[in-house]
């Protein structure tokens, strides 16, 4: 299995912090946000290679970092300098797995955000479901539906429709940016595109797929720490103890 780690964007509601330095490399407590993440998922003993998937202006400081890991670490460089000129999360994906010719199934994760529970439960759901999977919370704040993948599922977990930044949210089931593919879903990332699904937000592809195929949803089962702005990264820096 593969590890996708969404990297390429530039975090300007975090300035100055982030204006030449990529936001996932930030420290929380006394390791990056990225260290936390990896060093939980290498845990499960299933992921072969990371792939981190970074814009131009940042791909250099990720190579650096990865020249001290132990892990395979792939830097992919997506050859975009400014925020105006981005690519978006789905062409990432897509622009990773073409370049490096990846054919497996997949952890689809954003490299920002840090959690207190382990990924491990999450990998460990969707191979028991054998399909591609999502996580799901609940989220009381209608104006941060707005913001955010939502989704309406089954009694199973199964998702029955999902959408992205919605003005009129169906349910109170938000949804991070933690994603798994089947090796075959992995594979349709293309068609997803060249049907129009969005490519902004990570989502959007899964917004999609879940039209074309069985697609579960697991409840987090813990919190996520979302570091958008320099508010925000004070918190964690105050309030984060650790995976349980």
């Amino acid at each position: 299995m593969k590890c996708l780690i969404l990297a390429a964007g530039y975090a300007t509601r975090l300035y100055p912090l982030t204006e030449n330095f990529p936001k996932p490399l930030l420290t929380v407590g006394k390791k990056t946000i990225l260290d936390w993440l990896i060093d939980d998922i290498d845990a499960s003993g299933l992921v072969d290679e990371y792939v981190v998937i970074s814009n131009h202006k940042f791909a250099h400081h990720f190579d650096v970092w990865a020249s001290g890991k132990t892990q395979k670490i792939t830097v992919v460089d997506d050859g975009t300098s400014t925020n105006e000129t981005r690519l978006g999360a789905v062409r990432d994906i897509q622009f990773a797995i073409e370049t490096l010719g990846l054919d497996d199934d997949m952890l689809v994760i954003a490299g920002d955000n840090v959690l207190d529970f382990s990924l491990t439960k999450f990998i460990a759901y969707a191979r028991e479901k054998n399909s591609s999977c999502i996580m799901r919370y609940y989220e009381p704040d209608e104006k941060k539906l707005l913001k955010c993948g939502v989704v309406t599922v089954d009694e199973n977990g199964k998702i029955l429709n999902m959408t992205e930044k919605s003005p009129t949210p169906a349910t109170h089931w938000c949804t991070p940016p933690f994603y798994y593919y089947t090796r075959g879903d992995a594979r349709r990332v293309p068609d997803g595109i060249a049907a129009g699904c969005g490519v902004d937000a990570p989502g959007s592809y899964i917004a999609w797929l879940c039209k074309q195929t069985p697609v579960h949803a697991m409840e987090m089962p813990g919190k996520r720490y979302d570091i958008g702005n320099l508010e925000s990264y004070e918190k964690v820096q105050k309030e984060y103890q650790g995976i349980c």
